[in-house]
């Protein structure tokens, strides 16, 4: 792609970001050049705003590592060992790597993000696709993937937790934001939230479910251990739990509001180590069985 003065004028580029551009690309540029002229000058935000106008391409970049303060490609990144970035790595497409991916500000990619190792990123971590760990997720900002999250390991986030698919953590998961999941959450330790929790589809926790504020999904609820919030617990069907089921003073425990309530025998069970106050719907079915 040749990105023309009148072409690049056209999208309305900061000034600064124009004059530099005229001055060091007169007659014009390619896309990609362009893209690695503006990061080796430590324009990195010029060469991500470029990338979001013009939108990501077919090439590949197969490298064995990259070491960098940032990388900005508009295909895809096939790494065979790991990426650690200063700032910002992104991708108009997907980013592959057969170990680990760290920056200190910015990990985003236009569809996947695969990392055989683990991913850690100082700021923000974003994916137009699935995100996929084999070790753990370490995020101190926001989250947010348009798929599925999967991480072998742990999954921690310090910001907000934004996902259009399913979550899945081997271990724990621990966000201080909140979190919004349009389909399942499933850990295989404990869940935590310092703020609300919410699942278009079930939430499943090998160890106790503790959420801050709100708590609903749209389907059931099940804990190995407890289920506490600070707020109401919500479900659309099931809430199971071996220990304590337990919502915040002055609001209730709610199970069934998905289903008719003529099937809330079935459908709508409440089974904890003891009733929950203030059970304002759903069938109480008992102490949960091992």
């Amino acid at each position: 792609m040749d990105l023309t003065k009148n072409f690049v004028k056209a999208k309305s580029p900061c000034t600064d970001g124009f004059r530099w551009f005229l001055r060091h690309c007169q007659e014009g540029s390619n896309y990609q050049p362009l893209l690695d002229a503006l990061v080796a000058a430590g324009r990195v935000n010029d060469a991500c705003w470029l990338l979001a106008q013009f939108g990501p391409t077919d090439a590949v970049l197969t490298v064995d590592a990259i070491e960098a303060e940032a990388i900005v490609f508009a295909g895809t990144l096939e790494v065979h060992g790991s990426i650690e970035v200063g700032s910002i790595v992104r991708a108009g497409r997907t980013i592959r790597t057969g170990g680990g991916i760290r920056a200190g500000e910015a990990i985003a990619a236009g569809a996947d993000i695969r990392a055989a190792g683990g991913i850690r990123c100082e700021g923000v971590l974003e994916a137009g696709g699935d995100i996929r760990a084999g070790w753990s997720i370490e995020v101190q900002g926001r989250l947010r993937c348009e798929g599925d999250v999967r991480v072998e390991s742990d999954l921690s986030c310090s910001g907000e937790l934004s996902v259009g698919g399913n979550v899945f953590a081997g271990e724990a998961i621990t966000v201080n934001g909140s979190i919004d999941c349009g389909k399942g959450i499933r850990a295989g330790s404990a869940l935590t939230g310092q703020d609300c929790i919410r699942a278009g589809s079930g939430i499943e926790a090998g160890a106790t479910i503790l959420c801050h504020r709100h708590l609903e999904a749209g389907w059931g609820i099940r804990s190995g251990e407890a289920i506490i919030a600070g707020g109401s617990i919500k479900a659309g069907e099931s809430l199971q739990a071996f220990e304590e089921i337990r919502s915040g003073d002055g609001y209730g425990v709610y199970a069934g509001l998905n289903v008719q309530f003529d099937v809330w025998e079935s459908s709508a069970q409440v089974r904890a180590s003891s009733k929950p106050e203030r059970l304002m719907s759903g069938w109480w079915a008992g102490v949960c069985l091992a």
